[in-house]
């Protein structure tokens, strides 16, 4: 008679199926995994067998779960290198990662205390302010926002609207090249905007990166903002 203490247990043969699926490629990094229920329906179980499976694979680091959005396969970070000269698509593909980027709002508006001195500019004054979401093989990595001084860039908003690439805009209004001349790390939490764009819950982790750019006389030309997903890219400081 065959000892039934011998069979694996059925939520370990949940997680293994699961880890087969993966390991097929039938989930690529950044998918949502099917419901639990629809998971409890493929394998005739209750939801409460699915979901100690799932967790089995969380603890692998397979598989991510955001609270209120469902399970997702574990992307690996991208390397995002913050030095001298940050160029987006640059960094992505140096990574072996496809790079887009999808344009949100370009504005005109007055700058804020903060803006204006980061820009060396007048509090008030006219700025473009361009908002974005960055993607890597297709998966949101971050928000940013990027602000121009209209007064040494008058043709700066139509530059943007023409290409959603930072660097060929500054270059189609006289900007050949520019360079980082300070950077800001700090931790924070995805707002509910922030959340949505990403595809994560509000309140998941987040590193802002903030940043002025500036022409080869120093004058800066741009102010950046970027909120990064924080299981989504690793920042390395180059010299």
């Amino acid at each position: 008679m065959r000892n039934t203490s011998d069979k694996t247990p059925i939520w370990k043969a949940i997680a293994a199926a699961l880890r087969g699926d993966l390991a097929e490629g039938r989930y690529a990094p950044g998918d949502k995994l099917p419901t639990e229920a629809a998971l409890a329906e493929r394998f005739g179980v209750n939801r409460h067998t699915v979901r100690h499976g799932i967790a089995a694979l969380v603890d692998e680091g397979l598989i991510r779960t955001r609270r209120g959005a469902g399970a997702f396969v574990a992307a690996t970070p991208t390397d995002y290198p913050i030095g001298k000269r940050v160029r987006f698509h640059q960094n992505l593909i140096a990574a072996g990662r496809r790079p887009d980027k999808r344009v949100l709002q370009i504005e005109e508006r007055a700058a804020t205390d903060g803006e204006a001195s980061a820009l060396n500019i007048a509090k008030g004054d006219t700025i473009c302010a361009y908002h974005g979401l960055s993607l890597a093989d297709g998966q949101p990595i971050a928000v940013f926002e990027s602000l121009f001084p209209i007064l040494r860039l008058a043709e700066i908003a139509q530059a943007l609207e023409d290409t959603s690439s930072v660097t060929e805009a500054l270059r189609a209004v006289g900007v050949h090249d520019y360079t980082r001349a300070s950077t800001r790390l700090t931790a924070t939490r995805a707002t509910a905007t922030q959340a949505l764009h990403l595809q994560i819950a509000q309140g998941d982790p987040l590193i802002r990166s903030s940043g002025v750019n500036v022409d080869e006389a120093y004058h800066p030309v741009e102010y950046g903002r970027t909120w990064f997903a924080g299981d989504r890219v690793t920042l390395t400081l180059e010299g």
